[in-house]
């Protein structure tokens, strides 16, 4: 896939250099020279521009992408504006970092794809979850077993939770399940959240789209099942 980054700070860049470790088409812009000649050598390409100027932002290749990100950090205002001329410019996939929860729910209001929050401000999360292609956020165990929180894949939908065999199928225990439900922010603007699904004690629950599934296993169970959602 190929990824525009805008704003090449410590997170803009460790997540530019995980994607690039990746196999990843990673292009880079940051308004501060010494930010994009530290990290030009090990990119696609990087650009100095200021992301406030839309006249300097239409320069980036915007429509040639697959996900444009907004990784400003220090400057809220820079951060807002430059996600505002994004809109305003059609581009459709749009992630932003939020570095605290007024920015959050000013970004809410954009109806972009994805708001990275501080609690997921670990480029390595963002970076899991775009190589496997749904949400994944892990915690690992011990040497063996990790905690994986992941979107249900396409071909459990409709499925009954009684009726999977996760520890069958993929050697994977599921410790619990969530769906996003729609609540207001502190703005008063809907923000989605997350809710319990109790699938133990209701056996006709079934999987919906966009689910969260909370399972514990081995890297090798965890690979057995990304490998059937790739094929």
């Amino acid at each position: 896939m190929r990824y525009l980054i805008i704003g090449l700070g410590i997170y803009g860049s460790n997540l530019a250099l995980d994607l690039t470790r990746m196999g990843h088409e990673v292009i880079g812009a940051d308004k501060n020279p010494s930010l994009v000649e530290g990290i030009k050598d090990y990119i696609s390409t990087a650009y100095i521009i200021d992301s406030t100027d839309e006249s300097a932002l239409s320069v980036l290749p915007l429509k040639n992408v697959d996900i444009v990100i907004v990784a400003i950090g220090e400057s809220f205002g820079a951060s807002i504006r430059t996600v505002a001329i994004l809109k305003k410019l059609g581009v459709p996939h749009i992630f932003a970092r939020a570095i605290d929860q007024l920015h959050e729910s000013i970004l809410e209001g954009f109806d972009i794809e994805r708001i990275i929050t501080p609690e997921q401000r670990a480029a390595s999360d963002l970076v899991n979850e775009m190589g496997v292609g749904g949400t994944i956020e892990s915690m690992k165990i011990d040497d063996d077993n990790y905690i994986l929180k992941f979107a249900a894949p396409d071909f459990f939908n409709g499925l009954r939770y009684s009726d999977l065999d996760l520890s069958h199928e993929y050697g994977l225990q599921l410790v619990a399940v969530t769906r996003s439900v729609v609540s207001k922010n502190i703005l008063g603007l809907d923000r989605p959240n997350a809710r319990l699904i109790d699938v133990e004690s209701d056996p006709d629950a079934t999987v919906t789209h966009g689910d969260i599934l909370v399972c514990l296993g081995t890297a090798k169970a965890y690979r057995t099942l990304f490998k059937a959602i790739a094929d």
